[in-house]
Formats: structure tokens, sequence, C-alpha cells
């Protein structure tokens, strides 16, 4: 591979860009199944300098990221289209939240089912096997289906 041109990886991740030896070379970014995307410049396959964009326009800083930390918990959806009434909680940056299948953990990238320790997309579809740092981690910090809660209805 040479030249401007695309590449789709198994995850179904996408490479726009340069390339040079096959290897990603020069200007391009790699844009993920559930909407991010990465823009750098590469160097033989290895990412010189770049910028992550999530699904929903947030963009990561590596420095000073104050995005739902302790003083500022709110999520980007909320910064940018206010706070919801306060009696209406708001879980997940998306809303409403996914719906998370019975037992299972939303992992940030699909559902994990403890179980038999499989990472699906949210199609579905098999990312991965946790291992068990990744299983710990998702246990202790992600949202469980049991968590969630019904429906809010206002007050007739």
């Amino acid at each position: 591979m040479e030249g401007q041109g695309s590449y789709t990886l198994p995850t179904g991740t996408e490479y726009r860009g340069a390339l040079r030896d096959g290897l990603f070379d020069g200007e391009g970014e790699l844009l993920f199944p559930h909407g991010g995307r990465y823009r750098a410049v590469w160097h033989r396959g290895v990412p010189a300098q770049g910028k992550y964009t999530f699904a929903d326009g947030l963009k990561y800083k590596d420095k000073k990221w104050h995005y739902c930390d302790g003083y500022d918990r709110r999520f980007y959806t909320e910064i940018c289209s206010g706070l919801k009434p306060a009696d209406i909680s708001q879980f997940t940056n998306l809303d409403p939240p996914r719906k998370i299948p019975e037992g299972c953990y939303d992992c940030g990238d699909g559902f994990y089912n403890p179980e038999t320790r499989v990472i699906v997309d949210y199609k579905l579809r098999f990312l991965r096997n946790a291992d068990d740092d990744e299983h710990e981690w998702i246990i202790r910090t992600c949202r469980k289906a049991s968590d969630e809660t019904i429906e809010h209805k206002p007050k007739p």
C-alpha cells in the first residue's frame, strides 16, 4: 500500500490517509465504529502527534483535562444542552442510556458478560475476551443492567 488510501481493520476501525510501505505514514485518521476519530501525523505506523475526538464532538485533552472530574461532574451532553430538573437523573452521556442486557455491564465500547468474560460491541458482535485486570475494572466502575432505573413519569 502506497500513497493516499483507506484500510479497514478486522475490528471495523478504518484508517484514511497517507500510506508508505504498507504503513500509516503522514497525515491520516482512524475512524472508530462507535463514531470517535483519531487524527494524527504518522511515522512508520506510529502516531507522532494526534488528537482524539469522541463521537459526540468532545475533544480529548491530554493536559488539564477537566471533563467529568471531581469539580464538574456533568456529561458533555449536559454541558452542551443544560442540566435536567433536579428529580431527573442522567446516568450516561447518552440520553436515554443504552439498554444493557440482563447481568451485563456497559464498558464504554460494548457490553461485558462477567460469566463468559466476553465483551461484545453494541450490535452484539464479538470484540474481545477480558483479562483479569479488565474484568476487575469493569466490575468496579461500569454501569450494570440492574443499576438501571425505571423511566421517569411526571406526577399527575
